[in-house]
């Protein structure tokens, strides 16, 4: 799973056991309960920041009272080594600030 630009398999990302996230089609989402509307703004932005140091920028959906992720690496049309360093990292992040997955 080292090659940024391979595409994994159903089985790999399984394998990654991202706790929370669900692999839908070639993307992997999940949905985190902030709460409120400020929560969620403060989550996505520190989410961004993350995105912008990897180069690599998952698709957010801020509503009141979640935020929903959406990972895959558009250049290759699926799901890379990228997207799970990424969805665990998010992951992290979420920890951090105390919010849970729906």
């Amino acid at each position: 799973m080292s090659d940024p630009k391979k595409k994994l398999s159903p089985a790999e990302i399984a394998g990654a056991k991202l706790t929370g996230w669900e692999q839908r089609d070639e993307t992997i989402v999940a949905t985190f309960r902030t709460g409120d509307f400020a929560a969620g703004l403060e989550f996505t932005n520190r989410i961004g920041a993350a995105a912008e140091d990897a180069d690599h920028h998952p698709d957010i959906l801020l509503s009141y009272p979640q935020v929903q992720v959406t990972l895959w690496s558009h250049d290759v049309g699926g799901l890379t080594s990228r997207d799970v360093r990424m969805a665990r990292k998010i992951s992290q992040l979420a920890a951090e600030a105390g919010i849970e997955t729906v």
